[in-house]
């Protein structure tokens, strides 16, 4: 049997709450979601003004990181590229979802929607890095 590492309701609130200062910070409007690794919801929070799509958009961005094992700009990227079967997929192929990375490991997701999706990325990595964890697997 193999240990692993899982996500706390502490560990979400500490990501949200760095993720939430990142888009105040810069005025961005936001949702914020983050996902356990099997892409189940931990937590979700909409700043004031955040367009209200984007508590459907949040989630799925990240379920599709916990789910995907990449970001889900990775996914965007392939249906961008030509490979249109991506779409039936089970995951939103938009970037802003990021990977909780722990020891190598993906542990879940965080997804940002609410302002560009450049934007919802830096905001979800801003989450990521307040528990010391990283968006990136290891080469």
């Amino acid at each position: 049997m193999k240990t692993r590492l899982t996500l706390t309701l502490d560990d979400a609130k500490q990501i949200a709450a760095a993720a939430e200062a990142e888009a105040l910070k810069r005025n961005w409007p936001v949702t914020i979601a983050i996902v356990d690794d099997g892409g189940n919801l931990i937590w979700l929070q909409r700043l004031d003004g955040a367009p209200p799509m984007s508590t459907q958009i949040a989630p799925e961005k990240a379920r599709t990181c916990a789910l995907a094992r990449k970001p889900s700009k990775a996914v965007e990227d392939v249906v961008n590229s030509g490979r249109l079967a991506a779409l039936r997929m089970p995951v939103l192929p938009l970037e802003g979802g990021e990977m909780i990375i722990v020891n190598g490991e993906c542990v879940g997701g965080v997804g940002v929607s609410g302002v560009k999706s450049s934007e919802d990325a830096i905001v979800a990595r801003a989450g990521i890095a307040a528990i010391g964890a990283s968006w990136d697997m290891p080469l």
